[in-house]
């Protein structure tokens, strides 16, 4: 894959639905540093002796739980080197990156999500709990981000390219963005929804 060498390639989208995974593959591909803001969410949840849905509900009155997560970003832009992000915000505050939306049907990403023995913090008895947090989750964080940075996460018109990971191996996936990237930096044509 020809990707030039400092770019940034974010990585947002449905709880559940790939995207450490896939921001894993894409740093072997690229030699690109990755950054996880889920994964000092989940770490910071855990601190706090709360799930993360709790720490997303306490988010939404104490302003210093997203100036933590968010901090991370204010120098990556001007970093020269490429990085793959796994985040919820940082296609909004790299506005320069190229920026991925994966999409996940609930019950599938629930599926994922109980499966996963990392995720310590988003323990969950039934796939029914775990669709209800992941969806009530989902909205207080779109909520949070549309009223504190007027950023809409659910306007897929925000992002360079939308996939579906529901049917997808997370290789599939990453091949999908590779190429994404490499015909939007050589200003050819590509899919923008797949």
């Amino acid at each position: 894959m020809n990707i030039p060498p400092g770019t940034k390639i974010t990585i947002t989208g449905d709880l559940g639905s790939g995207k450490s995974a896939v921001s894993r593959i894409l740093c072997e591909r690229t030699g690109f540093e990755y950054v996880s803001t889920g994964r000092i969410q989940r770490q910071l949840a855990q601190e706090m002796g709360l799930d993360t849905l709790e720490m997303n509900r306490r988010a939404d009155t104490d302003p210093s739980i997203d100036q933590r997560i968010d901090g991370i970003f204010a120098d990556l832009g001007k970093d020269p080197k490429g990085y793959v992000v796994d985040s919820r915000m940082a296609w909004f505050f790299l506005p320069g990156s190229f920026k991925v939306f994966l999409q996940a049907d609930v019950s599938v990403a629930a599926g994922r999500i109980i499966n996963d023995p990392t995720r310590k913090s988003e323990e969950y008895e039934t796939i029914e709990e775990a669709v209800h947090k992941i969806l009530a989750r989902k909205q207080s964080e779109n909520a949070r981000f549309l009223s504190k940075y007027g950023a809409d996460c659910a306007d897929m018109n925000n992002f360079d390219l939308v996939v579906s990971t529901t049917q997808r191996s997370p290789e599939a996936v990453a091949e999908i963005i590779l190429k994404a990237v490499q015909a939007k930096a050589q200003g050819k044509p590509y899919v923008r929804l797949n």
